[in-house]
């Protein structure tokens, strides 16, 4: 069953720290978003296998896109 990591908020993707079929334990920190000046860490909420990353350094997100997806 994938997993998907939505953004919560409109903002910059400055640093994404996973690539596709890396493992990750819930915790860990996947990519930091970038929003009025304040860095933001997108963290795993259950561990899993990285299927997908669906954004790229310098990406602008939206509220709700999907950035990671863990299978």
């Amino acid at each position: 069953m994938a997993i998907e990591i939505h953004a919560e908020m409109v903002a910059n993707v400055i640093q994404i720290l996973v690539t596709a079929d890396e493992q990750v334990a819930a915790g860990d920190t996947l990519l930091i978003l970038e929003s009025m000046k304040m860095e933001i860490p997108v963290l795993a909420e259950d561990g899993g296998t990285v299927s997908e990353v669906r954004v790229r350094e310098g990406d602008v997100v939206q509220e709700g896109d999907v950035l990671v997806v863990l299978g």
